[in-house]
């Protein structure tokens, strides 16, 4: 196995690989077409772990990870908060007269209007942000620009006309760290956030008879999605964040009583809180 090396979703550059970088500095990024290569890659023995994300500040959650995640066979071992700040790119000798038309992935055109709008810009959607660094730089057209990371222009020499140029500051996307191994932190740890999926039985207030033990036993809830499974309206998972380790009084005592009344329970990891997620709590 490749020591040192975490699988990503996207060509270099994008900002999943930016994620994987900041998160494990020398370690070497392994660019996956997509999120089931991504873990294939990892299931093959091709990587030490995965960075997929799975939910943004302004864009909502990943929906293919919340279906794919389940029965991947992996577990989440780690948690990392990407801060998204888009730039916009074009080839050398291009400037901010000569540019007509903005490439990149349709969220992140959605996040850029007042650019777009400022500079009368075409968007034109591509698969992805660092395949539009990728595309532009191939063509070296002064029309064309790219909405994507400080480390695309980087890879792809690339100059950047503008930094920041995303519409809300605050945009963020969280990443799940993923690994072949289950394994949790020390029981009396600070700060671990427990990810675990269920069913409700089909009986009236399921889930809130489900979700009770959370609530008397003190356990905050930080995430809670639901989303179909086959495409049956009524078979639905629950996917959920919650602060605390499995093993410790408190959230076993809850767990006990969520497998009471659920048709399926599983723990899909436990790992340290990111500071971002202090941070933001003690600003609350």
């Amino acid at each position: 196995m490749p020591s040192h090396t975490i699988a990503f979703q996207g060509l270099p550059g994008a900002y999943s690989d930016l994620a994987c970088r900041a998160a494990y500095p020398g370690w070497t990024t392994l660019p996956c077409p997509s999120f089931e290569a991504a873990m294939e890659a990892l299931r093959e023995g091709r990587c030490e772990l995965a960075m997929l994300p799975c939910e943004n500040s302004l864009a909502g959650r990943v929906p293919d990870i919340h279906r794919m995640l389940p029965d991947s066979g992996l577990y989440v071992v780690g948690e990392h908060f990407q801060r998204v700040e888009h730039c916009l790119l074009a080839p050398k000798g291009a400037s901010l007269s000569t540019i007509r038309r903005a490439h990149s992935h349709p969220v992140a055109l959605g996040q850029v209007l007042r650019l777009i709008k400022e500079l009368s810009l075409e968007p034109v959607i591509e698969a992805d942000t660092a395949g539009a660094a990728a595309i532009i730089a191939k063509r070296g057209n002064p029309e064309d620009a790219a909405i994507a990371s400080e480390l695309a222009a980087e890879i792809y020499g690339l100059e950047i006309l503008r930094r920041n140029v995303e519409d809300e500051a605050h945009n963020t996307t969280r990443f799940y760290v993923m690994s072949r191994e289950l394994h949790y932190p020390p029981v009396d740890a600070p700060d671990t956030v427990t990810t675990f999926v269920f069913r409700v039985r089909n009986i009236p207030a399921a889930l809130y008879k489900a979700l009770g033990g959370f609530a008397t036993n003190g356990v905050n809830m930080t995430k809670l999605e639901s989303y179909m499974l086959g495409g049956h309206f009524s078979a639905t998972q629950f996917l959920c964040d919650v602060d605390g380790h499995p093993d410790s009084p408190p959230l076993k005592r809850a767990f006990e009583e969520l497998a009471f009344f659920s048709r399926e329970f599983r723990v899909l990891g436990a790992y340290p809180a990111h500071r971002f997620r202090l941070e933001q709590g003690a600003a609350d």
